[in-house]
């Protein structure tokens, strides 16, 4: 054989062989979006661009001949840039979601589309497996989340969103009862050793993502119990402490190692935990509530909004003929009002120096509170707490209006000269925000906060070895599954820093939509969103019982049936996606997109030809492979679109619905359609033989759980109409007595190729 050197190896290569297949041999690897080995080389893409030494012009791999003694480089500087700059074109012009918008704002990209669907499906087993790749505490986050994900979902612009978080939570609680609860594989052991300090939910996470990397994990918590500000920050009323005890109790299945009453700077110290572990992970959460800074708060009777959460837990408390005033407008305020209500507490008022549009707290809450009885004051900030005998009576309030928006972007509350007013009170709790408790962290570089230092994509302190996450860290306090979602991130680097080589996190590329409006969606069935049942406000204020009932199974699969696939459902094959991602090319031009609607008229097949790349792949193998050329390339320029001749329905093009357009498709353009509710997903192939005929086709069936998702040619087959979609009517479950032309046609191709 002649040879060739590709990045600086050796290679044998056959006479009027290319470089791309002279590499792909040799398992060199070179990208491609326009090439098949069954057609001529069409060099349409410009991604498959290498440099030959001494050669002034880049090459395309696919259509160049391999000459003897040639030295190639396919990842030089210059066919690096060139490869990029193919890349983001086709990706500016590629519009779509590559990920839905509930994915995309969660701070844990946990996959709600990807559960929800497959909870429409009845899959629950796959669907908690698919949560857990993300989010160890499903079961809990679902139901004291204040929910991100609703706020960005494209229901709301057909009538509600998808109640995802009740579906989350949904699920985890099925998972729970089923008697047999999904752990996660673990991997080999690695012989290292990690501490994580802090046992919260950024805690719990990273030691649940570490454990599943096959390291040894030791958890180190100050409380009595895991759970951190779940378990003593969260009432029982919205999280009952038995089904967060559950998830916890999973973990330790895990083999994950927790140890309670340990403090840090009193039971062991942070140099020792370095001397002693691989790795150390400080996770200890905000646990000191933040100060009003007003003269009296002092006083007996005044507290922290976590401080009164935490008391309740531990003791048996009753508010019963108490004035109670809660100062604040997020959702620990919330908790503390509504606590205190089911304290006995004779009046209770909540503080706020806004107006109700501007309050943080969850909508629900708000209005739950107001239900329980709960008075609001707004436009009010405290300027004094006034005591007798060393304990508070009264509280000074200004009044407040509100002037320009701040950098939250809500209106500035502006005092008014001379409007104050006193309240009587017997007990204030100041819910206002977080602060660390930084005891024991002696060493570690702080923030002007007073929060950790640490490094926001390899979670590094400045001690080696030490990596800090959640609350405790940069901007300080927020919503538990932001924690969630920095510390499974974490667990990836802590992973690669293990193996010896730190990799820091990186954003995946994605393509993303924005300029869709009510008016896009004007087609959609109004499906009202299925409202969970819970208990009246006259019972739920004066007992700490779980406020939501919970979905049945009928509710939640129809509630989850609402999702729109926002998403790509092609997500997992998308070459594109997959390229952009490797060589970290974002789609960076701006102008003129083209602009089509989703064709959905073939039985079988969707034709979505927004995402198209003309790659050309399908038009030229229906017509010189398939030989039937039901598509082609219409127009010319920018607005050139594959489609069948005069635009006819592709079903009346003499289309045989082989289905090789779409298993060639490199974007999702083009689609097979499914008996089930669409869901994107990781499939798993089983390699089979089709046997509806003498034919015999190899065939790729996928699956997920018992969904039976699409089947696939192999070994550069075809199969026919019956073979790739018959299952989907059931028409492929027995043989067929008298093969049709289409799969004579079909298993002739395939014998042929």
């Amino acid at each position: 054989m002649d040879k060739i050197t590709i990045n600086g190896k050796q290679i044998d290569f056959l006479p009027g062989e290319t470089l791309l297949a002279a590499a792909n041999r040799a398992g060199e690897f070179i990208p491609t979006l326009c090439h098949d080995d069954r057609l001529v080389p069409y060099a349409s893409c410009g991604v498959c661009v290498v440099e030959a030494e001494g050669s002034p012009r880049l090459a395309r791999a696919c259509s160049t001949m391999a000459v003897v003694g040639q030295s190639i480089l396919t990842n030089s500087p210059r066919a690096l840039a060139a490869r990029k700059s193919a890349l983001a074109l086709l990706l500016s012009d590629h519009r779509g979601d590559c990920r839905p918008p509930c994915v995309e704002a969660c701070p844990g990209k946990t996959d709600c589309q990807g559960y929800a669907g497959l909870l429409a499906n009845g899959e629950y087993r796959e669907a908690i497996t698919l949560m857990k790749e993300r989010l160890p505490l499903p079961a809990s986050i679902g139901r004291i989340c204040p929910r991100p994900c609703e706020t960005a979902c494209r229901r709301k612009l057909v009538e509600e969103p998808v109640s995802i978080a009740q579906l989350k939570y949904h699920i985890a609680d099925h998972d729970l009862r089923s008697g047999g609860a999904y752990v996660p594989e673990i991997a080999p052991d690695s012989g290292k050793r990690i501490a994580v300090v802090g046992g919260g939910p950024g805690g719990l996470t990273a030691a649940f993502f570490l454990r599943k990397q096959g390291h040894e994990v030791d958890v180190l918590d100050m409380m009595p119990e895991m759970g951190g500000m779940l378990r003593y920050g969260i009432p029982e009323y919205r999280l009952p402490k038995k089904v967060l005890a559950e998830e916890i109790a999973l973990m330790s299945k895990m083999g994950i190692h927790m140890k309670n009453k340990v403090r840090l700077g009193e039971d062991i110290t942070l140099d020792r935990l370095v001397a002693d572990y691989d790795a150390v992970v400080i996770a200890i959460g905000a646990w000191k509530s933040t100060p009003m800074r007003v003269p009296g708060e002092d006083l007996q009777g005044v507290e922290g909004g976590i401080d009164f959460l935490r008391r309740v837990h531990f003791e048996k408390l009753d508010l019963r003929g108490k004035r109670v005033a809660v100062v604040g407008g997020g959702n620990t305020a919330m908790d503390a009002c509504r606590t205190a209500m089911r304290l006995n507490a004779a009046e209770l008022c909540v503080i706020y120096r806004r107006t109700r549009a501007e309050m943080p707290a969850e909508k629900i809450e708000i209005e739950e509170a107001e239900e329980e009885g709960v008075i609001f004051k707004y436009l009010v900030n405290p300027i004094e707490i006034i005591g007798e005998n060393g304990t508070v009576a009264r509280i000074g309030l200004q009044r407040m209006r509100l002037g320009d928006p701040d950098a939250s972007g809500r209106r500035s509350p502006v005092p008014i000269e001379g409007a104050v007013e006193v309240m009587d009170v017997d007990l204030v709790i100041m819910a206002i925000g977080q602060q660390n408790d930084n005891a024991g962290l002696e060493g570690l570089t702080l923030t002007k906060r007073g929060t950790i230092a640490s490094d926001e994509t390899s979670f590094r302190t400045n001690i080696d070895k030490v990596f800090a996450i959640g609350d405790a860290t940069n901007k300080g306090a927020d919503i538990a599954i932001t924690a969630i979602g920095e510390a499974r991130r974490a667990a990836e680097v802590i992973g690669t820093f293990l193996d010896g080589a730190i990799i820091p996190y990186s954003e995946p590329v994605l393509v993303k939509r924005e300029d869709l409006a009510e008016a896009d969606f004007a087609d959609k069935e109004r499906l009202p969103r299925v409202k969970m049942r819970h208990l009246p406000a006259n019972e739920r204020k004066s007992c700490f019982k779980e406020v939501n009932f919970g979905y049945s199974a009928e509710e939640a699969q129809k509630e989850a049936a609402r999702c729109l696939e926002c998403g790509c459902l092609d997500y997992f094959e998308c070459k594109l996606l997959d390229y952009a991602s490797r060589y970290g090319v974002q789609p960076v031009y701006s102008g003129e997109t083209r602009k089509y609607r989703i064709f959905d008229e073939h039985p079988y097949i969707l034709r979505n030809m927004e995402k198209c790349v003309l790659c050309g792949l399908c038009v030229r193998f229906c017509e010189e492979v398939v030989g039937v050329g039901a598509l082609g390339l219409v127009n010319r320029g920018f607005n050139t679109v594959v489609a069948p001749a005069m635009r006819r329905p592709l079903k009346e093009s003499g289309c045989i619905s082989c289905g090789m357009c779409v298993a060639l498709c490199p974007t999702g353009a083009l689609l097979e359609k499914t008996a089930y509710k669409p869901v994107p997903v990781v499939e798993k192939h089983t390699k089979t033989v089709c046997d509806l005929c003498e034919a015999r086709c190899g065939m790729i069936v996928a699956k997920r759980g018992n969904l039976h998702l699409r089947n696939l040619p192999v070994d550069g087959g075809v199969l026919c109409e019956k073979g790739r979609f018959g299952f989907m009517s059931g028409e492929g479950t027995s043989k067929l007595e008298t093969p049709p032309e289409g799969i004579v046609r079909a298993g002739a191709l395939s014998q042929k190729l």
